[in-house]
């Protein structure tokens, strides 16, 4: 047996993977970077992973009595966790770091979900969640704020259609990519 095989990770093609790449080319649509102001940063991309990993999440929580789903919410997430530990290892993070990084991370994310789940039922909250978390310390205009905050609820709509079933098979839709902020509204402010 070569070492090759022995430090080669598990096959890529399963229902997370296939999820979990979805989610990441959404994510990184250059409309959020380009048009409503999320930063184009390691930060900015974070936060616009953990906005549709949520997303995907909520709908499978909604089938929490189907071990498939539940299965498929876990592997997404460790999927998640092992993702932003090859990124830090990449941007060059050293071993002893990686994971005390990696930890707070994943308890900012667990924050995340936790925040925009309760601004799902209030829309106001919501758009606080996402001013603070997608945004951060860069100064986002109302128009893009709302701009998010709608696209989110419109992807949540999108995901309510598609069948449990479909998503233990790796197939997902979000909702269309929102349009620019309106630049007259932006401008005028």
């Amino acid at each position: 047996m070569s070492l090759g095989r022995l430090f080669r990770r598990g096959p890529q093609d399963g229902p997370a993977d296939a999820l979990y790449r979805q989610i990441v080319e959404q994510a990184r649509a250059p409309v959020f970077y380009r048009e409503l102001g999320v930063p184009d940063s390691f930060d900015g991309r974070f936060e616009m992973l953990a906005l549709h990993l949520f997303l995907v999440l909520n709908r499978l929580q909604a089938q929490r009595d189907d071990p498939a789903c539940r299965t498929l919410a876990q592997a997404l997430t460790d999927r998640l966790v092992a993702d932003v530990d090859a990124n830090l290892r990449e941007m060059g993070a050293g071993d002893l770091g990686v994971g005390r990084k990696v930890r707070r991370i994943a308890e900012g994310f667990n924050g995340r979900l936790a925040a925009y789940d309760a601004g799902l039922a209030d829309s106001g909250m919501l758009a606080q969640a996402i001013r603070r978390n997608v945004y951060g310390t860069t100064e986002a205009a109302a128009p893009q704020v709302a701009a998010m905050t709608d696209y989110v609820q419109a992807c949540r709509r999108t995901l309510a259609a598609v069948a449990a079933a479909d998503l233990a098979q790796g197939a997902v839709r979000f909702a269309p990519l929102p349009a620019r902020a309106r630049a007259e509204e932006s401008g005028s402010r």
